[in-house]
């Protein structure tokens, strides 16, 4: 296994972002921060890639220094063997991040720390032989990749100083609890020399002062870190809280200080950000250098950032005030990128790539989906292109929505209940929908946001404003479009048929009028994307030349055949593909990589991929859990032509970044994840079965019946009712929503 860590990193080490030589660092303009030293932000490695393996371990190290930026410091948390040895593992309990419960059992032993009674099984009750031939690592987040664990073994500090670090820090939690049981972590530091050890924190005042004299003279940094403020440090026996009204007394002993990230950019009970406070500030005048702990892509940090954990990073260096010195991460991907890449992006920079950035609903991910407020937001975003997903009302009303199903994305069900009915073309599961209210009955309705991971994880998406915005007619939508100068407009289409049929209602010469009126058929300056699943309607729009139609394929296909890209091309000029048609996954990690987009290409065909959101629930392990990566990996790695995202910040912001330009000369770069690189790593026995290969397109899946006419309706009563269809009004007995689905369904409206 450790043969298969060394390819690995050789392999990491020649495709990922490589440090450049100086000569070509030298020619990329240096930014300006408001650290101390005015330097760039460090980034700590915290047990190395710990947010992809098990902390501390060979492969953890390995990554970390292959995907991050050259400055890289890797960060050891000290625990001590029975005969002092100093080993690298997150807690000083063992049971959560290695085998040794299940290899000893009954050996549990409760031990006092720092006052409080912590049971477990404890490093010191063993000889560093027996920890290093027979305990192993394991992942200690749950929601982090398993299949390394017990595979990787424990590593002393020697280990990962030999792996010669850019930086190395070595973060001393727990001397005085050591110290009790005949332990000193400053002999073992002095049996090391302090070489190649660049940074020594610790909570514990007279830890720092006891090897104030030999750390100064190795010039190692000592860093005191600041715990809970209502935690009590040994020394003084004073609350963090108290000592941190005295910045001045640190410098007496420290060169800087490490603080959890709320110490500073503090969270109100609605996680929302309060203002900074003045730490950095304070603590820059007094001399001392500010690292900031707590960063990972796959935690729940403020809605302030929409879920992107580069937006964190950059709240914390690049906010215009103050910027700390370093960072604490579990990712050093992302803050490395966050600070080379993703800094210091004033006015509205030129992107670096042709591909799109398209709205799904405008940016839906911060605001209801396809209201005012949404495209307000894409707009100010830098989105290239805003959507429309057309529905009509009763009364021949076209809008933007989603859905044709009001039930989710707006308050519907308070409201209109009676009015659900059952229309298996469009939906399997009853619905209120918009074919069946009167335009004016819609207006009366709060639109509301949608959470896609709310019932999975819990992830609510920016609830101060889940009902903020209005809905717009098609009309209004262009007019808007219009004043707002986009780079164009897409206006989805669906269910055509069933409207012209079952509704007498005419989307396509509808939104044909609309578009018309607008006089956006009679000029070249914004794009017109007519996008529909139906090749039919995208047939009705071939007499206009300027407008791209895009047929939508939302079957997951492994391949596109000439013959399906020839009878694709009678119809449209792109194609909307689900992400799993470019890069299949399995258990969230990336598996395989397919063909499509240089098939389509080959056909001259472009390609769009759908729908990109910023929850780390939605992005595979080999993203790094990171948004970003997963843009670069669909533009850079795959060549689509636009991707389609509920947050158009996180695109454009790569985009507008040079590191998205592979060509470029950068000491860093955002390069694509590599399909089934990171899952080679586990052993095969504990890699997820391989799932069979998506099928190919068939021409016949392009081709659909031709649009039917338009039928004469009797028009609505005063109520607002109509005669029945094929989707009937509900019946209280038999086709309302059922009782468990309302009762879901106001659960979860409770819940935003």
């Amino acid at each position: 296994m450790l043969r298969s860590f060394i390819i690995f990193s050789l392999f990491l080490h020649s495709c990922v972002a490589a440090p450049k030589t100086p000569a070509a660092v030298a020619a990329v303009p240096a930014k300006k921060w408001l650290t101390l030293n005015g330097q760039e932000p460090g980034v700590v490695a915290r047990g190395g890639f710990s947010g992809l393996f098990p902390e501390s371990s060979a492969s953890a190290n390995a990554f970390a220094i292959s995907t991050s930026s050259p400055g890289l410091t890797m960060l050891c948390n000290l625990q001590m063997t029975k005969d002092g040895v100093g080993i690298c593992l997150p807690d000083i309990r063992l049971d959560n991040s290695t085998t040794i419960s299940t290899l000893f059992p009954k050996a549990q032993k409760t031990y006092k720390v720092n006052g409080q009674d912590l049971k477990g099984w404890f490093a010191l009750d063993y000889s560093a032989d027996t920890i290093f031939s027979n305990v192993s690592l394991v992942q200690n987040i749950f929601s982090r990749p398993s299949i390394f664990d017990g595979q990787m073994p424990i590593s002393a500090v020697e280990d990962v100083l030999g792996t010669k670090p850019p930086k190395f820090w070595l973060s001393v939690q727990y001397d005085s609890f050591y110290m009790e049981h005949k332990l000193s972590a400053a002999e073992y530091l002095k049996t090391l020399r302090f070489r190649g050890i660049t940074f020594i924190s610790s909570p514990e005042i007279a830890f720092l002062k006891s090897i104030g004299m030999d750390a100064g003279m190795s010039k190692t940094k000592l860093i005191f870190e600041f715990k809970d403020p209502e935690a009590i440090e040994p020394t003084t026996n004073k609350k963090y809280s108290e000592i941190l009204l005295d910045l001045a007394a640190i410098k007496a002993f420290a060169s800087g200080v490490l603080v959890p990230k709320d110490y500073i950019w503090p969270l109100d009970s609605a996680n929302y950000l309060k203002p900074a406070s003045t730490f950095v500030a304070d603590a820059h005048k007094a001399g001392l250098e500010v690292y900031a702990s707590g960063f990972a892509n796959d935690l729940r940090t403020s809605f302030n950032y929409s879920y992107d954990p580069s937006a964190e990073y950059l709240q914390f260096v690049d906010n215009g005030q103050f910027s700390v010195d370093g960072f604490i991460t579990d990712f050093p991907p992302t803050a490395s990128q966050a600070i080379s890449c993703l800094s210091h992006q004033q006015g509205n920079l030129p992107k670096a790539n042709h591909a799109l950035v398209i709205t799904h609903n405008g940016a839906s991910g911060d605001y209801p989906g396809c209201t005012d407020m949404a495209y307000q937001k894409a707009v100010n975003d830098g989105a290239d292109v805003i959507d429309c997903s057309v529905q009509m009302s009763k009364d021949g009303i076209a809008f933007c929505h989603d859905s044709a199903d009001l039930t989710a994305s707006t308050t519907a069900m308070t409201t209109f209940m009676s009015r659900a009915t059952s229309v298996p073309e469009i939906q399997p599961t009853n619905g209120i929908f918009s074919f069946d209210l009167t335009w004016a009955e819609i207006q009366s309705l709060k639109p509301q946001i949608l959470s896609p991971f709310l019932t999975k994880g819990g992830f609510q998406r920016n609830p101060a404003n889940k009902n903020a915005g209005k809905f717009m007619t098609l009309v209004d939508f262009l007019e808007f479009s219009k004043e707002k100068a986009v780079t164009g407009v897409l206006i989805n289409i669906e269910n055509a048929a069933y409207l012209a049929s079952k509704k007498g209602l005419g989307i396509v010469d509808t939104v044909q009028s609309a578009i018309t009126k607008s006089t956006l058929d009679k000029q070249l300056t914004q794009k017109v994307l007519i996008q529909s699943d139906d090749s039919s309607v995208l047939s009705s729009f071939a007499a206009v030349p300027p407008y791209t139609r895009v047929l939508t394929i939302d079957k997951e296909i492994g391949d596109a055949p000439k013959p399906s890209i020839d009878e694709i091309k009678k119809h449209a000029e792109a194609v909307n593909l689900r992400r799993s048609s470019l890069v299949t996954t399995s258990e969230s990690f990336a598996t395989g990589k397919t063909n499509v987009v240089e098939e389509m290409h080959k056909g001259n065909v472009s390609v769009y991929v759908s729908v990109l959101r910023n929850e780390y629930l939605s992005i595979a392990f080999d993203y790094f859990s990171d948004p970003t990566v997963e843009i670069a990996t669909f533009i850079a790695g795959n060549g689509v032509d636009g991707v389609v995202t509920e947050f158009p910040v996180t695109a454009t912001r790569y985009l507008r970044s040079p590191c998205s330009d592979l060509n470029k000369e950068q000491p860093y770069a955002i390069l694509p994840a590599e399909a089934g690189a990171l899952l080679s790593v586990a052993a095969k026995e504990a890699q997820p079965p391989a799932s069979a290969p998506n099928p190919p397109l068939d021409a016949r899946d392009v081709i659909d019946p031709p649009l039917p006419p338009i039928a004469n309706i009797v028009s609505a009563n005063a109520s607002g009712e109509a005669p029945g269809h094929s989707g009937t009004i509900a019946a209280t007995a038999n086709l309302g929503l059922s009782l468990l689905t309302i009762l879901v369904l106001g659960l979860l409206f409770a819940a935003e």
